[in-house]
């Protein structure tokens, strides 16, 4: 959820009535919607937005969806001055209901992958922004779909996300989904999961005074390298524990040294210089973050606050480092996110240039 908060959090801040939409699948009945919805707005209570859900269909061939109780009508949502979506998979003419449309792509390269192999259909709209930063660049190997896409850096709601001391013991840590699925390109078929971003780092700490910890969701039918993890000093905690509300997931973001991750394959393939919204909510709570290297970027540091490694030796160099001055590092990572990551700021333009 918090992926799209920041960007809902950013887009009121500047004075917008935010309505919040969820897509229902044709399959879901009433009972299920309704059902859907009151966890919706449960959810979305602390932050204002209970009144300010509504519902979507996905089905191509549904007309408007059913009233139910607590939503904002599908009238009022289709009169909105502009549909900001980060659904690829909604359908035209639900789209095309909207006066102004624009998509903001938080999977950049994976996404225009996807369709250009023909494995996903994107939907037309009026603009298209990106938070992979050499998306639709000269010289990126990512193709473009025949669309202009701008760039935006991805966000976090300072407001809602404040720094936050941990105690001096506690570990780096991250939340992931262990694995995923496989991908072929130009160069081949590779592995797209995060267990094979992390297996190449699986003896870090044993390099770092730092510790270490996963909350890593292993699936029933997954590799389950939880005791190799654990043999090679790494913690590893269930993730249902951290993340089964917003608010967990904060407490555990904010109760962490820093993070420490690991990205999928594809991102070090395509070199799409992306960063995380997660990376970031650590980062605004003062938290330094040591993440893999996506590729050059003109904003991203290597080592001010963000550390971007690209080799075991480096990342348990760049752990040490920070742990030196660790408060000067805390004190860059909130800087930094205040000066480019602000989602008030990363929100102004794309009303800017789609209201326009």
């Amino acid at each position: 959820m918090w992926e799209f908060l920041n960007w809902a959090l950013g887009f009121r801040a500047l004075g917008c009535d935010v309505i919040w939409a969820e897509e229902i699948k044709p399959t879901y009945s009433l009972a299920q919607i309704a059902e859907l919805v009151a966890h919706g707005r449960k959810l979305l209570a602390p932050f204002g937005l209970a009144d300010r859900l509504a519902i979507l269909p996905l089905d191509p061939a549904a007309g408007r969806p059913p009233d139910v109780d607590g939503c904002v009508p599908f009238e009022e949502v289709v009169d909105a001055d502009l549909l900001v979506s980060f659904a690829y998979s909604l359908p035209q003419n639900v789209v095309d209901a909207f006066r102004r449309t624009a998509v903001i792509d938080f999977d950049p390269g994976l996404v225009q992958f996807w369709v250009h192999r023909g494995m996903m259909k994107f939907g037309r709209y009026q603009h298209h922004f990106t938070t992979g930063e050499t998306v639709g660049q000269p010289g990126s190997g990512i193709p473009d779909l025949g669309v202009s896409w701008h760039y935006v850096p991805p966000c976090v709601a300072l407001d809602w996300w404040p720094v936050a001391r941990a105690r001096h013991d506690a570990p780096f840590t991250t939340v992931t989904h262990w694995t995923g699925e496989w991908m072929e390109d130009d160069r081949g078929a590779f592995d797209n999961a995060k267990r094979a971003g992390f297996l190449p780092f699986l003896s870090l700490p044993a390099l770092t005074r730092e510790k270490l910890e996963l909350a890593a969701f292993f699936g029933d039918w997954d590799h389950d390298e939880r005791p190799d993890l654990i043999q090679h000093g790494w913690s590893v905690k269930d993730p249902t524990e951290v993340t089964s509300t917003p608010d967990a997931y904060q407490h555990y973001i904010q109760e962490s040294r820093g993070e420490f991750s690991c990205v999928k394959p594809s991102c070090v393939r395509m070199q799409n210089a992306w960063l995380s919204v997660r990376t970031l909510c650590y980062m605004a709570s003062g938290k330094p973050a040591v993440v893999q290297h996506t590729g050059p970027s003109r904003y991203l540091p290597d080592a001010r606050g963000l550390f971007r490694f690209t080799t075991l030796d480096e990342a348990a160099r760049m752990l040490d480092t920070i742990g030196k001055d660790y408060d000067m590092h805390c004190r860059d990572a909130r800087a930094l996110v205040e000066e480019r990551f602000d989602s008030r700021k990363v929100a102004a333009p794309i009303l800017e240039k789609a209201l326009n």
